[in-house]
């Protein structure tokens, strides 16, 4: 880092590779209602908190802002049901306080189109809140978007105990935001809960900040299925802030493509330049995923997170059907209960080389984790698999860990780098440590 002088004192900071941070990362403010246009408010247009579908005539909404030259449109107090909205240049959506944008539990209220769905582009259900093609589209508010996804994830289990190899395709149900090929975009203050299915997708965008946003779906009494939190698909400088992630899947995942020429699709692409910070997360399976459906994520840097109940702080997930290169991550200053520290395992979920005669080589390198202060089950969940991968570059430092199982290795990683990393084993179900190793002291 440097200090640079001037009439503000700021601090040069940089991503993993060295590349400087960019000051479009620092400027977290939210604007007003009173900022984003003219206003259409639902209530003013006869849509009203009454029980009834209103897709249409919200729609129908959105379209007459953008002929009239763009604007807000505005959710009162109140819970408002609709089905697939599409929000075009220069509409903006705010949600009051008290009021709910809620979607209808029926998929036929949603519209089928072509759209980016697991690492591929298909034919499939269209999110509740949609924009495509948009420069400086704001979501915000104190308000909430809300998914009603119960009659969906009952569904997907029912069909999941009659045929196991059910799929998220198999039992369809629409995303809660998707926004696509889109730039300057801003989500901020929502609270966004019960999506049928992934929560927040931005894929080929660029420029994207979600600030303090509280993220919701519950893994009891009713698992949602697959509803991660934000999934990051083929973009390039984005910046979660200060939000609340409670899911039921990953909460941060970064996507861009599968299969074994997944690298050379044009569809497909790199993750590059992002930053998690300050940031609390309950329930999860994922803190920061890899995967499954993943080509190439660079310059990744996640700081300052509280973890109460995550499953995996770093975790890589290397598909054998897709060369994947996962380099210059970075996660630092966290405190955290979890199950693993870091995972890094084999994917073989779907797997499919669809006639490749050889498994594609993936590669994790130059991966840091510094000044992180944990309680797991286990500290190293990392399996060794020069068939399929290679790992190289690691730099583990200033770590204070509280594990059942150690299980590092380091022969499994090329380059491995420990400084000043204490790891207390203790009984498992205990408090006392019985045992502490030491690196790099």
């Amino acid at each position: 880092m440097e200090t640079l002088t001037g009439t503000e004192t700021m601090v040069k900071e940089f991503f993993p590779d060295g590349t400087p941070i960019d000051s479009w990362f620092y400027d977290t403010r939210i604007p007003q209602l009173e900022e984003l246009g003219k206003q259409y408010v639902l209530t003013r247009y006869n849509i009203l908190d009454d029980g009834k579908v209103h897709t249409e005539e919200i729609q129908g909404l959105i379209d007459m802002a953008s002929k009239q030259g763009g604007g807000v449109i505005v959710v009162p107090a109140g819970t408002y049901l609709t089905g697939s909205l599409f929000f075009k240049q220069g509409v903006n959506l705010y949600i009051s306080e008290g009021g709910t944008l809620k979607g209808s539990d029926d998929v036929s209220d949603y519209k089928l189109c072509e759209t980016r769905i697991e690492g591929e582009t298909c034919t499939y259900f269209a999110a509740l809140v949609n924009a495509d093609g948009v420069d400086g589209f704001t979501m915000c508010g104190p308000g909430t978007i809300d998914g009603n996804g119960l009659r969906s994830w009952k569904a997907f289990w029912l069909r999941r105990e009659w045929n196991p190899q059910c799929t998220n395709k198999d039992e369809q149900r629409p995303r809660l935001v998707y926004i696509s090929n889109s730039q300057n975009v801003l989500v901020a203050g929502l609270r966004l809960q019960n999506s049928h299915f992934w929560t927040n997708h931005i894929y080929k965008s660029h420029h994207v900040k979600y600030l303090y946003c509280r993220i919701f779906s519950p893994a009891e009494p009713v698992k949602a299925p697959s509803t991660d939190a934000i999934d990051i698909d083929v973009c390039s400088d984005f910046l979660i802030k200060g939000c609340y992630m409670e899911v039921n899947d990953d909460s941060v995942v970064l996507k861009g493509g599968k299969g074994p020429w997944a690298d050379t699709a044009p569809e497909n692409g790199s993750n590059e330049r992002i930053i998690v910070e300050d940031c609390t997360y309950g329930f999860c399976h994922g803190c920061l995923t890899c995967g499954s459906e993943s080509v190439h994520n660079r310059n990744i840097l996640i700081r300052r997170l509280h973890i109460s109940d995550g499953s995996n702080l770093l975790w890589l997930k290397m598909r054998p059907d897709t060369p994947q290169l996962y380099e210059y991550i970075t996660v630092e200053d966290v405190d955290a209960k979890l199950n693993n520290f870091i995972t890094i395992k084999p994917w073989t979920q779907f797997f499919d080389l669809k006639g490749r005669s050889d498994i594609p080589k993936s590669r994790g390198e130059h991966i840091t984790m510094r000044n992180c202060r944990c309680e797991c089950d286990n500290f190293f969940n990392v399996e060794a698999r020069e068939d399929q991968y290679l790992l190289s570059g690691f730099t583990f430092e200033d770590l204070r860990i509280t594990a059942n199982n150690n299980g590092f290795e380091e022969n499994i990683v090329d380059n491995m780098s420990m400084k000043n990393v204490q790891v207390d084993i203790r009984q498992e179900g205990g408090t006392e440590a019985f045992g502490t190793a030491v690196y790099g002291s």
